[in-house]
């Protein structure tokens, strides 16, 4: 008993209380390339999150895949498969990373464990070789991964925060840790290009720094409302410019107050 109050102070820690989304939401989005000045469409995303269990526990299990069609596929292979297993307050269990982007295909796993109020990953990765490489880090703060970090961030309250705060957000995959955060940039609204639909929406840049140097890696726009879904991403990646648009929604625990009239 000691011991399992133990792990539930460690992953109380890490967590924080989700008001933003509930079982059986589901997001779609299209993805568009800068394509020699030119925004095209090159394929979808989706993320869906439903309650289940994980290791005898209820956890919230979220999923996202992204796919490129033939357009992109001419130029870079997308095929992105992403779950995560969360406890109900958002602490990270476990996440896996199916990838092929281009000619390269790798696996990344990590399974998440608090003892003695540290967090400790165990990283899995299988290479494009097949090679599969195993590691254990353990930390004094809380890591989280892609699929965890961005349902934690659904949660924040914008309503205290100042533009130019930052937050952050040490990201971890299979191999190493980022020095990362997010950047709140304050609110704008936004007007989607081909339904003209119009949404009050928080902005904010996740950053990375590098080799001594910052970059920021995505901007978000998520609705000013309690379901913080993000309507826009915009993509700033090593091979262009890329874009994510929202494209349906069903199943969102709140109301849709951002939506401009």
């Amino acid at each position: 008993m000691i011991l399992a109050t133990a792990a539930m102070t460690a992953n109380a820690q890490c967590g924080i209380e989700n008001k933003a989304f509930k079982s059986g939401e589901y997001l779609s989005y299209d993805l568009y390339f800068n394509w020699k000045f030119v925004w095209v469409k090159v394929g979808t995303a989706s993320m869906s999150t439903v309650q289940s269990r994980y290791k005898g526990q209820t956890a919230w299990r979220s999923s996202l895949t992204t796919r490129s069609n033939s357009k992109l596929d001419k130029i870079f292979t997308l095929r992105d498969t992403l779950l995560s297993y969360t406890t109900q307050d958002i602490a990270p269990l476990y996440f896996r990373k199916g990838a092929r982007e281009g000619d390269r295909y790798y696996v990344d796993e990590i399974w998440y464990s608090y003892p003695k109020n540290t967090c400790h990953l165990k990283q899995h990765r299988i290479e494009n070789s097949g090679e599969h490489v195993w590691k254990e880090s353990q930390y004094k703060d809380c890591i989280y991964d892609m699929m965890s970090i961005f349902l934690r961030a659904r949660n924040f309250d914008a309503s205290k925060m100042k533009v130019g705060e930052n937050i952050p957000m040490p990201i971890s995959d299979a191999k190493h840790l980022s020095n990362s955060w997010l950047k709140y940039q304050g609110k704008e609204t936004f007007e989607m290009q081909e339904s003209k639909q119009k949404f009050r929406c928080l902005v904010f840049s996740f950053i990375e720094r590098e080799d001594g140097e910052n970059h920021e890696l995505i901007r978000f726009y998520v609705t000013d409302d309690a379901n913080h879904i993000p309507v826009r991403l915009d993509m700033f990646l090593s091979f262009g410019s890329a874009k994510a648009f929202l494209k349906g929604y069903k199943g969102v625990r709140n109301k849709m107050t951002s939506i401009v009239k």
